[in-house]
């Protein structure tokens, strides 16, 4: 019983890392090929995570800072971040580290909680402290997305969780957006583009007044 309860966990292992790989292969080969290109200078702001930050294709304008590499990747939950993470973080040597992830987590299932999200984080950021122990991490909060606010009492703890966690670290910043991308209490529905989940422009100058002292000093 014990060899067979083994050998399934292998297999839901293997399924589940085949799974990863397939689903941003592309994206990953990407970021491989443009470094072969040109291996970004050392030093630079370092963006990682899913597609908040991935889609935020005026990133370098916005905050008029051309040393920005972004290597987010859209879907991505922290588990992704964890098995990317040689991909897309611990080969380079990043001036900062910006981290938005942990929202597609929440939503994956309702089965996974805020504890679970935090564990995962604190899994990550323990791997980013060995490597690059004296490196700023700014972890952006999860955002209040209109098609996801059903989700709001688990993204919100687990915001919390993570804000008190990063309060007793050194060189570790909670930037709170959740706050500011509200009205009445409720997502404001002018800052979405229309899938309701993704922003406009309108959106990421929210973000843009909430980092720019972190990107540009």
């Amino acid at each position: 019983m014990k060899k067979l309860i083994l050998l399934l966990s292998i297999l839901f292992i293997s399924v589940n890392t085949i799974a990863q790989e397939n689903q941003f292969t592309n994206e990953i080969k990407a970021f491989r090929k443009q470094d072969s290109i040109q291996k970004p200078n050392d030093g630079m702001l370092l963006f990682i995570g899913s597609s908040s930050f991935r889609l935020w294709k005026d990133v370098k304008s916005d905050f008029n800072n051309q040393n920005i590499v972004n290597r987010a990747f859209g879907g991505a939950t922290l588990l992704d971040l964890i098995y990317f993470q040689n991909d897309v973080v611990l080969k380079y040597k990043p001036k900062k580290i910006f981290i938005y992830c942990g929202e597609n987590d929440i939503a994956s299932s309702e089965k996974v909680t805020p504890k679970m999200v935090f564990k995962r984080y604190k899994t990550f950021y323990k791997t980013l402290r060995k490597q690059f122990p004296e490196t700023p991490i700014i972890f952006v909060s999860l955002k209040p997305a209109i098609s996801r606010w059903h989700m709001k009492d688990r993204m919100m703890a687990t915001n919390k969780l993570i804000s008190q966690f990063m309060k007793n670290k050194k060189n570790a910043t909670f930037v709170n957006i959740w706050d500011d991308m509200l009205e009445n209490g409720e997502p404001r529905k002018d800052i979405y583009i229309q899938d309701n989940l993704h922003m406009n422009a309108k959106g990421y100058a929210i973000w843009v007044e909430k980092m720019k002292d972190l990107v540009n000093n």
